[in-house]
């Protein structure tokens, strides 16, 4: 398969696999808490457990699929992820689950930054934001999708059944990226330096910071979304459902984000307009009724910067610079995403309820315009010494 549309599928339906996953847990956390007696803290210690192996792992992640291979590494990721899902649903003791997550995470890592790489190399230099938008956008489908699936099955069967359906739709993601083929221009660059100049390592953390903040931000409303409006009085199923509101709608936000940076060439000015809206938005929802509506407005406006975020990273890595480079990004998005929930989990329960940790998210989203400025500042610095 030569087609680079139809391998940018492949890679988001496997993408889509890890999203499902790490929602499985705020998808049913309230009947966690029912299940092992726990409370909003050891849910938000558990959803950020998934993120922690990235912190050790993105980065030599990266190092492990250039000798190991593209498929070799994915196929092995996708196994991690269903031995963690299987060890979930087999054990009724809360440190076995820990563990599980653990392992579903440590797969999900190498996953995740095996992807981005692999979709990178097919549209670096061309289309790159959209098909970096494309491929996030496998994000909220998971989640949308675990939202509306994984509260049925867990009120229906429990919760081990929603780990085993996790389990199932990563054995699935193997049989798929068993179609997957490089493009012929990386294997040649394959063998050239790994090394990112000072420069680029700068511009790749802060990217990698961006990303990390945005989706620390808007992780909040679906990790802490569902808890806020069971407090309110939804029902668990209904909660659930009005959350996936956002990542359904994101689906369309995201590739349109991409589109319109890659038409316009302005992706900071989308961005940065679309941040400020979002965090607008985080700290509304905890204080207002019309929730509905916000949600809405939350998934058309949030996933307009994903693609311009994503991008970021591809404009100052080379072919053989971009598995090492795509590791130290994901390090902070991971390192990020590990912190984001367990700080949030502790807050909500200091306050006694979620919103907290929706306030939080905002303050997040805001910190982003500020570190896209300097991104373009350290490109600049760095395009300026190259051409002289």
């Amino acid at each position: 398969m030569r087609n680079r549309w139809c391998i940018l599928a492949i890679l988001f339906v496997v993408r889509l696999t890890i999203a499902f996953q790490f929602q499985s847990v705020a998808a049913v956390a309230p009947l966690l808490q029912q299940t092992f007696g726990v409370g909003l803290a050891d849910i938000g210690i558990l959803i950020g457990l998934y993120f922690t192996p990235g912190i050790v792992l993105a980065l030599p992640g990266g190092a492990i699929g250039r000798k190991l291979g593209d498929k070799s590494t994915t196929i092995a990721a996708l196994l991690l992820m269903t031995a963690g899902s299987l060890v979930i649903a087999a054990t009724d003791i809360w440190g076995l689950q820990m563990a599980g997550r653990l392992a579903s995470g440590a797969g999900g890592v190498l996953l995740t930054v095996q992807l981005t790489k692999m979709g990178a190399d097919w549209f670096a230099g061309r289309e790159i934001a959209t098909a970096m938008a494309i491929f996030v956008n496998s994000w909220p489908a998971g989640v949308a999708i675990s939202l509306l699936v994984l509260p049925a099955i867990g009120t229906a069967y429990g919760a081990g059944a929603v780990f085993l359906t996790t389990g199932a739709l990563s054995a699935i993601g193997i049989v798929l990226i068993l179609f997957y083929q490089p493009p012929p221009a990386t294997t040649a660059s394959a063998a050239g330096s790994g090394r990112l100049d000072p420069l680029a390592l700068l511009a790749v953390i802060v990217a990698g910071t961006i990303w990390g903040l945005y989706n620390v931000g808007f992780a909040m409303i679906f990790s802490f979304g569902p808890s806020l409006l069971v407090e309110r009085g939804w029902s668990i199923a209904a909660a659930g459902s009005a959350i996936s509101l956002v990542m359904w709608l994101s689906v369309i936000s995201v590739p349109s984000g991409g589109f319109l940076a890659d038409r316009t060439k302005h992706p900071f000015v989308l961005a940065i307009a679309a941040s400020l809206v979002v965090a607008g938005l985080l700290a509304w929802l905890t204080r207002s009724d019309a929730v509905i509506a916000i949600l809405v407005l939350g998934g058309l406006i949030g996933g307009l910067p994903a693609g311009p975020i994503m991008s970021l990273a591809a404009r100052v890595l080379a072919p053989q610079t971009r598995a090492i480079g795509m590791g130290v990004f994901y390090t902070l998005f991971y390192a990020a995403m590990m912190l984001g929930p367990a700080v949030a989990g502790r807050l909500a329960k200091s306050a006694g309820t979620a919103a907290v940790a929706l306030d939080l998210g905002a303050l997040a989203v805001l910190a982003c315009p500020p570190l896209m400025w300097l991104f373009e500042r350290i490109v600049s610095v760095r395009d300026r010494r190259t051409q002289s």
